[in-house]
């Protein structure tokens, strides 16, 4: 596919910031991947018909959110053969340019082929990552491909294990991180000691590889525990801590099962050197510390807070999330105390939603297309609106910035007016 441009579009997009700016959200889960909005000043109620969309757009297959920057929207989905890269205007939906890139992934437990990755913008780059492990770096400003790498290639040896498919149940779906000058990412592969790998930003050079983790769904976290820079992975069987300098094995605690499970949230650090991690297909969350002399696992349990997906959000020392699955049983909204083990409240029945905080407000966007705005209260449940806005199945990730909501289900991206 060719890369469309116009020139207004052009002009705008030259203007490229260096760092992330208040209201961006840049990468999965916001400025700092904990779902934590900044700055953020939103309406408290909302108009009888829910809030105003501002526009809209038809979209191929995918579960991958959008990641904004600087007044740019970036779509990654599936069209056909390709998956496919578009640069929106923020306010109008326009986009900029597009650029498609030939995939050969063949979905084996569902019927969407498109990628699961939620892009990453880093100063005047867009990382993107494919669900057959197209690893890609495109020019912010027109969409021209710096560097690409074909990872399922370069890594794995194609084996399966316990008849797990080996580009994994739904394809790949980490989105990679960027710290320094080398973006991370947990490859999975099974050949060169090629678990998790890091690339320089600027060539797509493999610069290290480290261990033999398989792959998850799980984005890492960046922390500094004790002085030491950490990347904190919940690949398919561990919670692994390397040094992004080398790839060195800082902490290491076992977290997931083989057969048909999935870690796909995100890992948490509180209070400086504590981690928290949820899955659930049986294996529930775990609640560590890190120290001098390694990892303690003060508690593990399958009742506190399991969430199939969704990556808690810490208010308060608390942490807000969804305990449930989306596919079976019913998922409900809980408040915990990490520190006490302690569910502080539950709303049951709320149904499968993923969650940003923002404005000190609790914004769920529930995958039956209904997005539900609660207060972070410690005590007990307080729903302030509700509104329907998508009509269809919403698994991706939304995005929130400068008061406009990103949002899309199986066929319609949204930005939602939320100021």
């Amino acid at each position: 596919m060719r890369v469309f441009r116009l020139r207004s579009g052009c002009l705008l997009l030259l203007l490229i910031v260096s760092q992330t700016r208040a209201g961006d959200w840049p990468q999965i889960l916001g400025p700092v991947r904990t779902g934590i909005a900044v700055e953020e000043k939103l309406a408290e109620k909302w108009p009888a018909g829910g809030p105003r969309t501002i526009w809209q757009k038809p979209v191929g297959d995918g579960y991958a959110g959008t990641a904004v920057a600087g007044g740019r929207v970036i779509l990654f989905h599936r069209l056909d053969d390709e998956e496919v890269v578009e640069c929106l205007h923020q306010e109008t939906g326009q986009v900029f340019w597009k650029r498609g890139f030939e995939t050969r992934y063949q979905p084996s437990y569902t019927s969407d082929g498109g990628p699961r990755a939620v892009p990453l913008i880093h100063q005047d780059r867009v990382f993107l990552y494919g669900a057959r492990g197209g690893l890609y770096c495109v020019a912010l400003a027109d969409g021209k491909v710096l560097w690409k790498r074909d990872l399922y290639d370069d890594f794995s040896s194609r084996k399966t294990t316990r008849g797990e498919p080996p580009e994994g149940y739904f394809g790949f779906g980490s989105t990679p991180i960027v710290e320094g000058d080398r973006l991370v990412l947990n490859v999975g592969g099974d050949t060169k000691e090629a678990g998790i790998v890091a690339f320089h930003i600027n060539t797509g050079e493999t610069l290290w590889k480290a261990t033999r983790e398989r792959a998850s769904y799980s984005s890492p976290a960046a922390a500094t525990i004790g002085g030491q820079r950490h990347l904190i992975f919940a690949t398919r069987l561990n919670v692994v801590s390397v040094d992004p300098q080398n790839g060195r094995v800082l902490l290491q605690f076992p977290f997931g099962q083989l057969g048909p499970a999935v870690t796909a949230a995100n890992p948490l650090v509180l209070n400086d050197n504590h981690i928290f991690i949820t899955a659930s297909y049986g294996f529930g969350a775990t609640y560590a510390m890190a120290g001098p002399s390694g990892v303690v696992r003060l508690w593990e349990s399958d009742d506190v807070l399991s969430s199939q997906y969704t990556t808690p959000i810490l208010h308060n020392g608390l942490l807000f999330g969804i305990h449930g699955r989306q596919d079976i049983g019913e998922a409900e909204l809980r408040c915990v105390d990490p520190k006490l083990k302690q569910v502080l409240w539950s709303r049951e029945r709320f149904g499968y939603a993923t969650l940003i905080l923002a404005g000190g407000r609790l914004l769920a966007m529930k995958t039956d297309g209904e997005l539900v705005m609660v207060q972070p209260d410690a005590k007990s449940y307080q729903e302030t609106a509700r509104a329907r806005l998508l009509t269809e199945t919403s698994r991706a990730l939304p995005a929130l910035s400068n008061g406009r909501f990103f949002v899309r289900d199986t066929s319609t991206l949204k930005c939602i007016d939320l100021r």
